[in-house]
């Protein structure tokens, strides 16, 4: 198989694609074990299995299910890089919002029952 063939299977990323999943490549400890499941002989004989340690972050993703070793490992790029994205993203902070008329309502009617409440216990007196 050719090189373009399997850039078309991987979506047709660009050269400038491929050059920064060899940089993200390099980045990581490749790992390869033998994946068990289905998959015959090919899976069962061969370590297909590809595990990725990106040491900077300290992420980890492993791919197991295709039988092609190659194959594992592109997507468990993609895997890694889904998970970088999502890493950098930043959250919005949270806006703190202003409680509403009705639930300072209710806040006070419940306030006002439970002091009704407590003031019905009233103080223990000594007798003599």
């Amino acid at each position: 198989m050719s090189t373009t063939e399997v850039a078309g299977q991987e979506g047709g990323k660009t050269p400038g694609e491929e050059s920064d999943r060899e940089r993200l490549l390099a980045q990581c400890d490749v790992t390869t074990f033998r994946a068990s499941g289905p998959g015959g002989q090919h899976r069962n004989r061969r370590e297909s299995g590809v595990r990725l340690k990106h040491r900077p972050t300290g992420i980890v993703v492993t791919a197991t299910e295709r039988r092609s070793q190659h194959q594992n490992r592109a997507v468990a790029l993609d895997r890694l890089e889904r998970k970088l994205k999502a890493l950098r993203k930043r959250r919005k902070k949270r806006r703190p919002t202003r409680p509403t008329a009705a639930s300072r309502e209710r806040r006070a009617a419940d306030k006002k029952r439970r002091s009704a409440t407590k003031r019905t216990r009233g103080r223990v007196t000594e007798r003599e």
